[in-house]
């Protein structure tokens, strides 16, 4: 028979009765606000989870909200050192607005041919300007031309994994095949916050002075007085409606709100404030296990070693109702009767489950924190000995 052993989560024993495992965590109801939007998510983004949503994958034109993918892949392009942040970029003829019809009357950073710009400068014309010209100035300076890099946005949304988004342009602006989803737009969002973090503040500028001209962000979540919101970017076309991606922090907390085709600028940031504001007051994050912590030892037979430390290969969390913090139990369970060697380090050798009031919410592999080779002839004798005992 499969074996199950209570684990400890937080210096708190939590026993847990072997039950069937479900993969994805799932609570008992919690009620969002009313979001009077066409789809919304709200996603934690330490775990990734969502914690609500409506319409979550309905394909939707995603208007400016396509310059965080832009950001994403210019991002990429400084990581590998292809570009730096100081490199001086000539403005190309394709990026000025004056004759261009599809960036009439859109936002612009106002650029010329022939300017001389820095990347930082026109990264920032991306996010805090929302500068469509910027974006065509980066993608040919990082690609060689706007289709290169529309294959490059592309290409990042499926390493990505997402399944209901394709560009088609660089800056977001209408165009046919071009879609998106809250889901996936939260999961973008979650990605460069990651990644970028000697960037991501460029997010939260308030305002950008360029050749003499001032501009200020679109996101008016910024100035918010009862929000800690430090990105991300709004959009907005007669199709798409207004669209806008919050983060907001609280402590070590992080949410990020996604609402698609909003009634108006104002309407969009007061669904995102109420779904901000309700993730932070209802919701914890906690801390379940830290990467390769032992949470038990198993005997081993046949093995050089006969204790084998089992537990987390990776860093755990969970978030969850605050009501529901104090019920969180576990325990872990092996997949075989015995344990026999060799056994290499990270070999899943049974599950995780935490539960929550008796229901599980969210498996985990139980994996060898480290290996145990085949013993000898003598030791494996012995063995062979004791079992038959």
């Amino acid at each position: 028979m499969k074996r199950s052993v209570s684990v400890v989560i937080g210096g708190i024993l939590l026993p847990l009765a072997a039950q069937a495992a479900e993969t994805t965590p799932h609570f008992p109801t919690m009620t969002p606000p009313a979001i009077d939007a066409a789809s919304y998510v709200l996603m934690d983004y330490t775990t990734g989870q969502v914690l609500a949503a409506g319409n979550a994958d309905e394909r939707r034109n995603p208007a400016s909200l396509t310059k965080l993918m832009t950001g994403l892949v210019i991002d990429h392009a400084l990581d590998q050192h292809k570009i730096g942040l100081d490199d001086v970029v000539t403005v190309g003829k394709d990026a000025w607005a004056q004759g261009n019809p599809v960036f009439k009357g859109s936002s612009l950073m106002f650029l010329k041919p022939g300017d001389r710009v820095t990347v930082r400068d026109l990264s920032r014309g991306i996010i805090i300007d929302s500068g469509n010209d910027a974006c065509v100035a980066m993608a040919d300076y990082v690609a060689g031309s706007q289709a290169n890099f529309v294959k490059l946005m592309n290409e990042k949304s499926a390493q990505l994994g997402l399944q209901n988004t394709h560009f088609e342009t660089v800056h977001g602006l209408d165009a046919p095949g071009q879609f998106t989803t809250a889901g996936d737009l939260a999961v973008i969002a979650r990605a460069i916050i990651m990644s970028e973090p000697a960037e991501y503040h460029m997010y939260s500028e308030k305002s950008l002075t360029w050749n003499g001209i001032t501009q200020q962000n679109r996101n008016g979540l910024l100035w918010d007085k009862t929000l800690h919101v430090d990105g991300l970017k709004t959009g907005h076309t007669a199709s798409a409606g207004f669209n806008i991606i919050a983060s907001a922090t609280e402590g070590d907390r992080r949410l990020i709100a996604v609402v698609m085709g909003g009634k108006s600028s104002k309407g969009r940031e007061e669904q995102a404030r109420k779904l901000l504001t309700w993730g932070l007051r209802d919701f914890t994050t906690v801390h379940l296990f830290s990467a390769g912590q032992s949470l038990g030892e198993e005997p081993v037979w046949y093995g050089e070693n006969h204790r084998l430390p089992v537990g987390s290969a990776q860093e755990q969390s969970l978030s969850l109702p605050k009501n529901e913090a104090d019920k969180l139990k576990a325990q872990y369970v092996l997949n075989v009767a015995r344990l026999e060697a060799p056994v290499n380090k990270g070999q899943t050798v049974g599950e995780i489950r935490i539960s929550d009031n008796g229901q599980v919410v969210k498996t985990l592999p139980l994996v060898a924190l480290q290996a145990v080779p085949q013993g000898g002839a003598f030791s494996r004798l012995m063995d062979y000995v004791k079992l038959k005992l």
